[in-house]
């Protein structure tokens, strides 16, 4: 019985272990179909686009036969109609010799030896399973023949490639065809490349031609595979003159496909039904998995062979499994040798635009040197208030949430949030102690101890500062006790689940440490314990009763008193005062300890309690949240004085005393007050409260503008490092540009909306809107006549600007982007535009003739640009990182002087490449100080700063330009490639 029972044990086992496998395997299977239909998608669509520009080809390839054979003109244009439709006519044998080739002109083939003559051309039939069907018979007994000089160009039927239920695309590919003596057969010739056909391509079409004659006579042709899409392997061998050969010089390729006309209409379905059948079949298994499509595209570059020439003519490559060809400029004359080096430029931080004051806490101090010390992004600000300057630390790798001071006022403590590196993983927090004199790290303590993040941190006072007292943002919110100096953990114990905001040690001993938070006030002792756990120390709580008073939602701060006394405020507005109480020996017996119970209650302010400061004295200061009021009290808690913060500073977050008199107070809209209470406040620091996406720069001099969704538009002065004026806007506004006169700016708002300001009036003087989508760029021709406008509707706006930048009007719309806008550039001339997409497209645009879509892109490839912002392109092609899926670059910028390119990237980083930066692995200079993704980045109008923009961390970092090897060595040396990137011939696919 318990054997049977075992083995129907194990049964279940094995059934219920191989289930998952069985799953697993089959997740893995569709997740690679799924990686073959994203690829064959792509390949059709650039295939479609392929063909759409061999269409374009056909009048030039016309234009170069009658040029090397004038005598052409007349066959071309000449046509017959038969039965009310347009065909080729059948030449006679007279017409033929009209259009017989000059001598130099013959189809000829030359032998090693160095005789030669012209070779008659034999027959040839093959049978396909494909698109390509047999081949007609050419003229026989003619040894100069024509090339197929009487076709006309019609519609290419692309339905025969796709497969059942794949929609046909809008665009209509066509092909050359000619109908010989018979009408039953024709022989096409379409061009698989983008590049200008050009004289010499064909007098080699002339020789393949004769040679593939002399080859192919005696010899039966071979099949040839079918055309699909995707991107071909290393092709093999293929006998001239069979069905699809192939002519190359210079990367550009002709290949002749033979197809046969069906004389029965039912025959005709029937063929081609066939032919979809063959064709789908080819398509699926001729698509490999992106990472082998790939790995064949990369190795094929290393071969030598017929498929490549003598220079490559273009790059590509691949974002998401999606090829984006970039064609070399004229003056790159040896791209395989090219080098990149390192720019010769470097990055300083110069100044630090903002303050965290819209969720933390206890994050400003006054140094005795003077300095303001408070945190952004990743950056401890030093700011001297009198000499108005700035000094940085630079240590932390994600954003900085906490500050303590140490008794000395020398040494400070600093802790930041966990965050993730670039692949998501999540990074460890950990406690900076570093010397603000020197800048100096002096220890890093709880890597790999602390969770999430650090949220409090606290030196100890009596005992000039030995120890440290931290929490944690983990669940269980747990609190340690350091000897910071020797990196000693002393005790560590679990303190809640709820929010903790405020840690701190009593200023009389180093046994007893009070936290608070939400719905909680908890004392804490630290005592030796004879067990030895934890280095001899542990830590019991106690927490704040209540008792007849409400007991608030949250404790928000709390300061010890000169008689010992602790003070609370909470969020119901009140000031509470907790003193020490005999014990309750007939509650709680004998041995009973003294107690803290709330001995008063002050009502302080109309909403919470942000923030108390003890000054010396006695006196308190008590800073209110929905009231905005700084009110001094007495030491027994009497109002003496009172002020109000202005509203559009926000809630009081925290004061620092500065002699007394003077306050410095943070504000819950990130802005820094200096003043007093008979005089006011002032602001010296100020910021963006909510995530920020506009930049742009003055043409002529160091001004900057930003705007964010906080909906505010801020013109900063690069300068005087201060921000010259604010005015708040309808929308969130995401886009900006200066008008070249350097009068006007454009903002484009989240709405399609968009409005251009005075810079001296701060009017609006012209209000739009185009779509209703967001803006992403707004981008003005270098006169000033133009304004381009780029939408997430897929389209940009063009206007017409006149009475210097005050009046638009709508000139046209470029449509043809399949995806929403994301950058644009305009031509140094004004004339075109380039842009990018959200599915990584480059397309160029002839605004001066109507908003056309140059559907050639080969002829922009030695365009000037007036700027360069687009991410995609030949120029920056290098600023891509290996392995990025194409979101991992918000933006970058050329510097004015074409020396230099910035980049902003998603991983809080950014980077100074050397321009132009089009090869693989360019190097670069990386800088941090960010704790978001960066997303906007622009140089002034003199290139001797950048500024950068952060997202979530409301930062504006102004970084100095300096000559490579100067000043501190504060950036680090990286190195990105592209995605996949590889030098090609036309013939790789598209």
């Amino acid at each position: 019985m318990d054997g049977s029972t075992n083995s129907l044990d194990d049964v279940s086992a094995e059934s219920s272990t191989g289930c998952p496998d069985r799953l697993s395997l089959m997740e893995v299977r569709l997740q690679t179909q799924e990686d073959e239909i994203t690829l064959l998608k792509s390949s059709l669509a650039d295939a479609l686009r392929k063909l759409r520009l061999h269409d374009q080809q056909i009048p030039l390839l016309k234009q170069q036969l009658i040029a090397v054979n004038p005598a052409a003109a007349r066959v071309l244009n000449h046509s017959c109609y038969v039965d009310g439709i347009s065909k080729p006519c059948r030449l006679s044998t007279s017409s033929l010799d009209g259009c017989h080739l000059t001598s130099n002109s013959h189809i000829s083939n030359t032998a090693e030896n160095g005789e030669g003559g012209d070779k008659t051309i034999s027959n040839h039939k093959a049978s396909t399973s494909d698109m390509c069907t047999q081949t007609e018979p050419w003229i026989p007994n003619h040894n100069a023949v024509t090339l197929a000089l009487t076709r006309t160009s019609q519609s290419l039927s692309l339905e025969d490639a796709l497969l059942e239920g794949v929609p046909f695309a809008d665009e209509t590919p066509t092909k050359l065809r000619g109908e010989e003596e018979n009408g039953d057969e024709e022989q096409t010739w379409s061009a698989l490349v983008e590049d200008a056909i050009q004289p010499t391509t064909i007098r080699t079409l002339q020789q393949q031609l004769s040679k593939s004659s002399e080859d192919s006579q005696g010899s039966c042709p071979q099949t040839p595979t079918s055309c699909s899409p995707a991107p071909p392997k290393e092709p093999t061998s293929i006998p001239h003159g069979g069905p699809l050969s192939s002519i190359r010089e210079d990367e550009k390729t002709l290949v002749r496909r033979n197809s046969e006309r069906s004389k029965d209409p039912q025959d005709k379905t029937k063929l081609r039904l066939s032919k979809k059948a063959a064709s789908s079949t080819n398509l699926l298994t001729r698509s490999p998995s992106l990472e082998s499509r790939a790995k064949d595209l990369i190795s094929s570059t290393g071969s030598q062979g017929s498929r490549r020439g003598t220079q490559s003519q273009s790059i590509k490559m691949f974002i998401r499994g999606r090829p984006i060809t970039m064609y070399i400029p004229s003056d790159i004359l040896n791209y395989e040798e090219m080098k990149i080096d390192l720019p010769s430029q470097k990055l300083d931080l110069d100044w630090v635009y903002g303050y965290r004051g819209r969720d933390c806490r206890a994050n400003l101090y006054l140094l005795p040197s003077g300095e303001a010390v408070y945190f952004i992004a990743c950056v401890v600000v030093l700011y001297h208030i009198s000499n108005q300057t700035q000094r940085h630390y630079r240590k932390h790798t994600d954003c900085v949430r906490c500050l303590a001071i140490h008794p000395d006022k020398v040494r400070v403590a600093s802790g930041q949030t966990a965050g993730v590196d670039k692949d998501g993983k999540p990074l460890q927090p950990f406690v900076h102690i570093w010397d603000s004199n020197t800048l100096v790290t002096l220890q890093q303590i709880g890597l790999g101890t602390f969770e999430r993040g650090v949220g409090s941190v606290a030196f100890s006072n009596s005992d000039a500062g030995t120890f440290l007292c931290v929490i944690d943002d983990s669940n269980e919110h747990m609190l340690s006790v350091w000897d910071w100096n020797k990196n000693i953990k002393h005790a560590e114990v679990k303190s809640t689940n709820e929010a903790v905001l405020a840690v701190e040690f009593s200023p009389t001993d180093i046994i007893n440490i009070i936290s608070c938070g939400k719905s909680h006030v908890y004392f804490w002792t630290m005592s030796a314990t004879m067990s030895g756990t934890m280095n001899g120390f542990t830590l019991t709580k106690k927490q704040g009763i209540f008792g007849k008073y409400k007991k608030p939602k949250f404790i928000m701060c709390f300061v010890f008193s000169l008689t010992g006394d602790v003070l609370t405020g909470d969020s119901e507005g009140n000031i509470l005062t907790w003193g020490k109480s005999a014990a309750d020996i007939k509650t709680l017996g004998k041995g009973a300890k003294e107690t803290l119970q709330i001995m008063k209650q002050t009502r302080a302010h109309e909403g919470s309690v942000f923030t108390m400061c003890l000054l010396q004295g006695g006196a308190l200061l008590s800073g209110g949240g929905k009231d905005r009021k700084i009110i001094r009290w007495s030491a027994d808690l009497a109002p003496e004085r009172e002020c109000e913060i202005p509203e559009k500073f926000g809630a009081v977050r925290t004061i620092a005393d500065v002699d007394g008199e003077e306050l410095l107070v943070g504000t819950t809209r990130n802005a820094i007050l200096r003043g007093t209470f008979s005089d006011g406040f002032v602001a010296i620091v100020q910021g963006h409260v909510d995530e920020t996406w506009g930049l742009a720069t003055h043409p002529s001099q160091n001004i900057f503008i930003t705007c964010g969704n906080d909906r505010q538009v801020c013109v900063w002065n690069a300068e005087d490092h201060k921000l010259d004026w604010c005015t708040p806007l309808e929308e969130s506004g995401l886009c900006a540009d200066f008008c070249p006169n350097g009068a006007l700016v454009a903002v484009g708002l989240s709405t399609g909306r968009w409005v251009v300001l005075d810079l001296q009036t701060k009017e609006v003087v012209s209000d739009l809107t185009d779509g209703n989508e967001q803006l992403s760029v707004m981008r003005y021709t270098p006169d000033g006549s133009f304004l381009a406008v780029g939408s997430h509707d897929n389209f940009i706006y063009i206007y017409n600007v006149t009475d210097g930048g005050r009046r638009y009007m709508r000139f046209g719309k470029c449509t043809g982007h399949s995806s929403f806008i994301t950058h644009l550039d305009w031509s140094k001339d004004g004339k075109y535009i380039m842009s990018n997409s959200g599915d990584y497209e480059i397309l160029y645009w002839d605004v001066a003739s109507g908003c056309k879509l140059l559907r050639n892109r080969f002829e922009s490839k030695d365009r000037e640009w007036a700027s360069y912002t687009c991410v995609l392109g030949f120029h920056v092609m290098g600023v891509w990182l290996e392995g990025s899926d194409g979101t991992d670059i918000n933006a970058l910028c050329r510097s004015h002087n074409k020396s230099m390119v910035a980049v902003a990237d998603d991983f809080c980083k950014v980077h100074l490449f050397q321009y132009p930066c089009p090869k693989l692995k360019a190097p670069s200079y990386k800088y941090e100080g960010h704790g978001s993704h960066v997303t906007n980045v622009r140089f002034t109008h003199n290139d001797t700063h950048l500024l950068s923009l952060g997202g979530k961390d409301t930062c504006i970092l102004q970084w100095r330009v300096k000559r490579a090897g100067t000043g501190d060595n504060k950036e680090h040396l990286a190195s990105s490639s592209t995605v996949r990137s590889f030098s090609s011939s036309p013939e790789n696919g598209t």
